[in-house]
């Protein structure tokens, strides 16, 4: 029972830290307004991870091209994740190079890349960061430590120290995303939120 009652206060804990931590809402507000604004703007939103953080680029992805809570149009959503554009890239340009071509393909300027890293120092996330902002396209961090390579790089950075493993970060994660989701739909679907 030490075990769950610990690593449930924990997570509590994480979550109360993001509450008490102005800079951290003030820049999940600001991303909700970019990635908002690239779509009313015509513009498509990529997302890209590793491990965990993948799954939660297209966990994210998929509840804005599907849908979050109530019917609406799908929007333009896609995480850098197909395995043939990942195997052929990684084989003849290296797994660095993976995301970041994907953004030189397909990115146009007022997209948006979310760069999901809890550690903020991913080679091939920081490469993908890189390719946005040569194309103009902003950039969003959802990272885990403080000062991390992947900050300076970002548009807006969302930085979310949870412990000293990623699998707290991640559970916070995913809470910044549902809020970006929610922020997104608020802005573009206000209807669906009248109740």
């Amino acid at each position: 029972m030490n075990v769950i009652t610990e690593t449930l206060q924990e997570a509590r804990s994480a979550i109360d830290a993001l509450l008490a931590n102005e800079k951290g809402l003030a820049a999940i507000a600001a991303a909700g307004r970019i990635l908002s604004g690239s779509l009313k703007d015509g513009g498509r939103i990529y997302s890209c991870g590793n491990g965990g953080s993948m799954c939660d680029a297209m966990h994210f992805a998929e509840e804005l091209s599907g849908r979050y809570r109530l019917d609406r149009r799908p929007l333009p959503a896609t995480a850098i994740s197909d395995p043939g554009h990942m195997t052929c890239v990684a084989n003849d340009f290296g797994y660095d190079a993976v995301f970041s071509r994907y953004i030189e393909a397909h990115g146009r300027a007022g997209d948006c890349l979310l760069a999901i890293s809890t550690s903020g120092k991913s080679p091939n996330v920081l490469a993908a960061a890189r390719a946005a902002a040569a194309q103009h396209i902003s950039v969003i961090a959802l990272t885990g430590r403080v000062g991390c390579p992947l900050s300076p790089l970002a548009t807006v950075e969302i930085c979310t120290p949870a412990g000293r493993f990623a699998d707290r970060v991640q559970e916070v994660h995913i809470q910044v995303l549902h809020i970006l989701v929610e922020l997104i739909e608020r802005e573009l679907f206000p209807e669906n939120y009248r109740d």
